[in-house]
């Protein structure tokens, strides 16, 4: 059996009014859209929160929020273009994303290639995007910890943020607040981040490569 299918048999749903929704819902296709960041308001707006903010950001463009829980994490839920859209935030800190990850994608049942991960890359420049399915993490330890958990074949957003200007100072630029001229310059790059994702879905992985995989 694969680690997908023992994750399904491990996570079925328990409830009966969870189990009847979830029936209802068969005939429609759901993907999952994970945005990587830490909880906490110290990291909220920080580069290392750039999935966190782009999936707010589509949350926030269909009146969702994330009042959902389950499996150490937050979404919201909607339904568009003839899919089910969950947008979840894990709260189980960056590094071990894969926890939350596998747990909502075995109880609802979403195959690797319907889920697609935002997350900062250090190794692209600011404001360049990559879309990707597979691959190694660049020592990525969110992107590591969910392949740990489901397998490598999951597609990938990667925002640019660049390396900071003074060596060795590589955890302190990933988790300092972003000023609010940063953070205006980024709002941009994060709806690109989140047209990227819905491109995969709408239009297939090839395509938003074709898309996406610019430099900006």
């Amino acid at each position: 059996m694969s680690r997908i299918g023992r994750l399904f048999d491990k996570f079925r749903p328990a409830r009966m009014a969870e189990t009847e929704e979830f029936s209802r819902e068969g005939a429609l296709e759901r993907w999952m859209v994970v945005g990587l960041g830490n909880p906490g308001e110290q990291y909220r707006r920080s580069r290392h929160n750039a999935g966190f903010m782009t999936v707010e950001r589509m949350a926030a463009a269909r009146n969702a929020d994330f009042s959902r829980r389950k499996f150490n994490g937050e979404f919201a839920e909607v339904r568009e273009d003839g899919v089910i859209l969950m947008l979840v935030r894990p709260e189980t800190f960056y590094n071990r994303s894969g926890d939350c990850v596998a747990g909502i994608a075995g109880f609802f049942r979403i195959p690797p290639e319907r889920i697609i991960v935002i997350h900062d890359d250090m190794d692209l420049p600011v404001g360049q995007l990559r879309v990707k399915r597979g691959g190694g993490d660049a020592g990525n330890r969110g992107v590591r910890s969910i392949a740990g958990a489901i397998g490598k074949e999951f597609n990938r957003v990667r925002i640019g943020i660049g390396h900071p200007e003074s060596p060795g100072g590589d955890i302190d630029y990933v988790l300092r607040p972003l000023s609010r001229d940063e953070l205006a310059a980024f709002t941009t790059i994060f709806e690109r981040a989140a047209d990227a994702a819905l491109a995969v879905i709408r239009e297939g992985l090839e395509r938003a490569m074709n898309r996406f995989n610019q430099r900006a």
